[in-house]
């Protein structure tokens, strides 16, 4: 099976959603947006303040919940990960991966950061961009709008 075919199966699959129905959603206890894309895309365009940073090559190890080099929000199947790439093709095959893990409610935004960026949501610029979280590693200092344990209270 070629790309194409490995993509399409991909996305029959997934339940997609639109940048802003993603952000809707991680308002939601136990769902979280993990921004794939390497730093240089991140850089050069700017970065998703309330995602959770996760290069592509480390993205199952942080997220199943049975590995060592797991995120603190890894805690079982019922975690909520939409993946956002640039472009929203490399994130449907992330996606698809973790469902492959038993993560069967990944999903990724269509259209990527793209579209996110053009349909006028939230998007930083640092000086530079956040480090990708490693095994154990949660968000600190904590978005604007989390309490002082780090977990996301509300979007506004």
């Amino acid at each position: 099976m070629g790309i194409e075919e490995t993509l399409a199966t991909a996305w029959a699959d997934l339940t997609r959603l639109e940048p802003a129905e993603a952000l809707e959603a991680i308002g939601v206890t136990g769902t979280y947006i993990v921004d794939i894309r390497p730093e240089y895309q991140r850089r050069a365009a700017g970065e998703v303040p309330v995602a959770i940073v996760i290069e592509r090559n480390h993205l199952e190890w942080r997220l199943d919940p049975s590995s060592d080099a797991r995120i603190p929000e890894a805690v079982d199947a019922s975690i909520r990960w939409i993946i956002l790439c640039e472009g929203g093709y490399a994130s449907s095959l992330a996606a698809q991966s973790l469902r492959r893990l038993g993560l069967l409610r990944s999903t990724d935004v269509i259209g990527g950061f793209e579209a996110w960026r053009a349909a006028g949501l939230p998007v930083d610029r640092p000086d530079r961009p956040r480090r990708p979280r490693g095994p154990g590693e949660g968000r600190w200092p904590p978005p604007p709008d989390a309490g002082g344990d780090g977990r996301r209270r509300s979007l506004v």
